[in-house]
């Protein structure tokens, strides 16, 4: 799937982020082989409660037994800053997704892109063997 194609997706399902406190809404496309699946920020008045458009995407999809995914394309529009994942979510990414796994964040105005091994050299990771 291409980004153009992902980003409309992204535009679509904005509408359903809850981010009455920060005003800073967040959507998110996870794409590959298992499938697409979107999340957007969910706030709480309780702030530590908030979960972030990434970890809600990811946790659908695991859900749903999906592993198998090549890309993320994290949206917000309007705003001065690019939506970095935070940490939190660097770290559940990397544990279901591999180093080389395409992060591209993206507002009105650019885009950067770059490999969750990029975002989060050293990470936690269950190491098999």
């Amino acid at each position: 799937m291409k980004t153009v194609e992902m980003l409309k997706v992204a535009k679509e399902v904005l509408k359903n982020a809850y981010a009455p406190y920060s005003n800073f809404k967040v959507a998110v496309v996870l794409y590959g082989e298992d499938g697409l699946f979107t999340g957007v920020n969910v706030e709480n008045s309780s702030l530590g409660l908030t979960l972030c458009a990434e970890r809600v995407a990811v946790f659908k999809a695991v859900s749903e037994g999906k592993r198998k995914f090549e890309k993320m394309l994290i949206y917000t529009p309007g705003q001065e800053v690019l939506p970095y994942p935070c940490g939190a979510c660097r770290q559940v990414m990397a544990e279901f997704f591999p180093e080389d796994f395409v992060v591209i964040v993206r507002n009105d105005r650019e885009e950067e892109q770059f490999t969750l091994g990029e975002l989060l050299p050293f990470n936690f990771t269950l190491k098999e063997g």
